[in-house]
């Protein structure tokens, strides 16, 4: 797809690189609840999912988290974001100027992803176009965030165009009937075979650096 009427942005591990600094944050509060869990399960489990997702996940195991978790770990995160949190390299450069309107649709919470649009300098890239797993019924991998972030830009989904980094987020893509290219080049995937995860999942292209975001592939 080379002319699309919106592009959606994933924002962990597309726009800022922050899934081994909120996962690691993950295995932490999980090592205090009890549950010991490796860094490459929490990815290969959790990359791409809401919280809902992760407490679903250990509620259907009978290991219910405390009421209290989610709102540590959030806090966790943020004082980890403010400490360490990177953009992608050169996606500044992807969306300055960007002649096509676009959007941010996350799993993650709305507060997370504005702090982490702030701390990196990408919020003025957006104004405001955040769209998150809690506006809608059903997170990914079902389509109903990027179908909603879609509607809210008045956007056909069949000329979209996301960018993701997860799994789920490839199948949701597709399964809105969106173009979904898939990104390889967080830090979460330097010692991981993402680019054939990602099309097994179905992206249309992989591509692991911002650099070569509009490079046709030979």
């Amino acid at each position: 797809m080379t002319h699309p009427q919106l592009i959606i942005f994933d924002c962990d591990g597309v726009l800022v690189d922050s899934e081994l600094l909120s996962c690691r944050c993950l295995c932490d509060a999980l090592a205090g609840c009890g549950i010991e869990v490796r860094l490459d399960e929490v990815l290969d489990r959790f990359l791409g999912r809401s919280m809902d997702a992760v407490l679903e996940y250990y509620r259907n195991g009978g290991r219910s988290l405390p009421e209290q978790f989610a709102a540590d770990l959030a806090a966790k995160v943020r004082e980890t974001f403010r400490a360490a949190l990177c953009p992608i390299e050169d996606i500044g450069s992807v969306l300055e100027g960007l002649p096509i309107a676009h959007c941010v649709a996350s799993s993650s919470a709305l507060d997370r992803v504005a702090l982490s649009l702030s701390l990196t300098g990408l919020a003025r890239h957006f104004d405001g176009r955040l769209y998150t797993a809690q506006m809608v019924d059903r997170g990914k991998p079902a389509p109903d965030l990027f179908l909603y972030a879609a509607g809210k830009m008045r956007a056909d989904p069949r000329h979209t165009l996301v960018i993701e980094d997860s799994v789920s987020g490839v199948q949701a893509a597709k399964a809105a009937g969106m173009t979904v290219w898939g990104f390889v080049g967080g830090s979460h995937y330097q010692m991981r075979d993402g680019a054939g995860t990602l099309r097994d999942a179905g992206a249309d292209r992989v591509f692991a650096r911002m650099a070569d975001f509009w490079r046709t592939e030979q």
